[in-house]
């Protein structure tokens, strides 16, 4: 499993190093901080309620986060050099009800994340304007992972909606509280995606307590 926090610390590290942030290391960043976000919000919940049906029978938090790492393990196996809807990927039985528990969940979700990290670990500013294929379809490196981000962050915002909706008064906020904008906008700590990611992952919010 790779590590959040050495990846977080990591970027905080080469941001500090020089005066601008590379495309690839924004992206990872993004990353970094949406998966934290979809962790602090599935450690406020207990497992039942991870596999709990959204409303009016939409997905569980469980349903999502198969999803999404079922997506990221097709997208980015073999990233450069194969399409990115793979012949084994089983995308209808992503959005079967399931009820598991938040060991397996967790496990299922890093396995997609794996696979996604690892691309991103080997890919350089120079492989940005390479041709690969989803369904067929062409797109630059650069479109693949900011197609991809949106994708992760449309389903974080599922997660971390659905969560809040369970917890209600009893929420943690992952941002900034109500009534907290002008003390935030005295110190804005968090702005940069690799420091909110970063702080995310160190609150320690990804097992329930």
């Amino acid at each position: 499993m790779v590590d959040i926090l050495v990846l977080s610390a990591l970027l905080l590290w080469m941001h500090r190093m020089k005066d601008s942030t590379s495309l690839v290391e924004s992206i990872l960043a993004e990353y970094l901080r949406y998966k934290a976000l979809a962790e602090g919000a599935i450690g406020q919940l207990a497992d039942a309620e991870l596999c709990a049906s959204g409303p009016n029978g939409g997905n569980s938090i469980a349903v999502i986060c198969w999803h999404v790492s079922g997506n990221l393990r097709s997208r980015f196996t073999d990233f450069l050099t194969s399409d990115g809807e793979k012949p084994w990927r089983q995308r209808e039985e992503e959005f079967e009800p399931r009820t598991v528990t938040r060991a397996e969940l967790l496990s299922k979700w890093d396995q997609g994340w794996d696979v996604l990290f690892h691309a991103m670990k080997n890919l350089d500013e120079a492989q940005l304007g390479q041709v690969v294929t989803i369904r067929g379809q062409p797109l630059r490196v650069h479109e693949a992972l900011h197609r991809s981000l949106a994708h992760v962050a449309y389903h974080v915002g599922q997660i971390v909606y659905l969560a809040r909706s369970v917890r209600g008064d009893q929420w943690r906020f992952l941002s900034i509280p109500p009534g907290g904008s002008e003390a935030y906008n005295q110190n804005p700590t968090s702005d940069r995606p690799a420091a909110h990611g970063d702080a995310l992952a160190r609150s320690g919010r990804r097992e329930q307590t």
